[in-house]
């Protein structure tokens, strides 16, 4: 099957081009927004890579055209809320009109698989699930998402897509492209800190583990029945919940590091929910899913592999991952030839 990953290059879009790229014919739609590209050579001997923004229409197309994909994975967002807060306008163009612009070029019958998020929700203390739980986004990044459910739907309809909303919960492991809680810790552990500097230290979070996510979307892409003009709306994470304060406790044991936190003013949102976590027996259900790693097997793999992008390492003076040369950008579909 010809899959395309939009934001292959990413945190979990890497490592879902690499398992998808075993047994199908993958192309990676990325505008490298977070550096250069991260796969290995071996990787890019095995997939096609199109460097293309997708607020761009015209570059949307050209990529479509020459790559023809019977299933697109849409993960590209400008998903590290603080940003989505400081600049919506951004925001709001790449995760609803770059989303609009994805499905206006999907052929029909094509299954588009959309990831959403948890923040559609409305605050709640138990595990949210897809049918009984309101929505009711509290952050920009949330309506964005929210508004990007809405024209998949619609436009599954429309156009004849067999569409899945796959609201993924905090994503943890090696890889990560944003200062979120964890890449924030291990960074400044690792460049020697001793003392952390964090923003809000009360909620409590859902944590799955990168590789169990990509292999969520895979599900949602291959498995199970989705007619065309429909959507299924599931929720990817592990049911589980955990306070900083716990996650620090674990870390502190699986790194043998001894470190003190201190909450940093700039870094504590004016909005923060106090629990979320995800409802998954859909997901179990309906694409034959579960999450096999648990919490502390995933906080040992990124301590050890923290492998984070070059804009996260740059700011602690770590040592950042080689650079690969850049893929070609989609041309202009006017006498396109295939990339790769």
């Amino acid at each position: 099957m010809r899959i395309m990953v939009i934001g292959g290059n990413g945190f979990v879009g890497r490592p879902l081009s690499r398992l998808l790229a075993e047994r199908h014919e993958v192309c990676v739609l990325d505008a490298l927004r977070y550096g250069s590209l991260r796969f290995s050579g071996d990787d890019l001997s095995r997939l096609r890579v199109i460097a293309g923004d997708i607020t761009d229409p015209a570059e949307v197309e050209a990529a479509f055209a020459a790559f023809r994909p019977e299933a697109v994975i849409h993960l590209a967002a400008i998903h590290y809320i603080p940003e989505c807060e400081g600049d919506p306008g951004l925001a709001v163009r790449v995760n609803v009109t770059g989303t609009v612009n994805l499905l206006a070029a999907c052929p029909p019958g094509c299954r588009f698989v959309f990831a959403s998020s948890g923040a559609v929700y409305s605050p709640d203390t138990r595990p949210h699930d897809e049918e009984d739980s309101a929505l009711g986004p509290s952050d920009i990044y949330g309506f964005t998402k929210l508004h990007g459910e809405h024209y998949v739907r619609h436009m599954a309809r429309l156009r004849g897509l067999a569409a899945v909303v796959v609201r993924l919960f905090n994503v943890i492991g090696p890889g990560e492209t944003s200062p979120h809680l964890l890449p924030e810790i291990v960074a400044q552990l690792k460049a020697g800190h001793t003392r952390i500097s964090l923003g809000n230290l009360t909620p409590r979070r859902d944590y799955v583990h990168v590789d169990d996510a990509a292999r969520g979307f895979m599900a949602a892409a291959l498995a199970g029945e989705v007619p065309a003009g429909t959507c299924a709306t599931v929720n990817l994470g592990t049911s589980q919940a955990y306070s900083v304060e716990e996650i620090l406790q674990r870390l502190r044991r699986i790194a043998r590091r001894d470190f003190t936190v201190e909450a940093d003013p700039g870094r504590i949102r004016a909005v923060d929910r106090p629990v979320l976590a995800a409802g998954i027996g859909r997901m179990r259900d309906r694409f034959g899913w579960q999450p096999e790693i648990a919490i502390d097997e995933a906080l040992a793999d990124l301590w050890a592999h923290p492998d984070l992008s070059a804009h996260l390492t740059r700011k602690y003076q770590l040592a950042p991952p080689l650079p690969v040369a850049p893929p070609p950008r989609a041309a202009a579909p006017a006498g396109l030839a295939a990339a790769s």
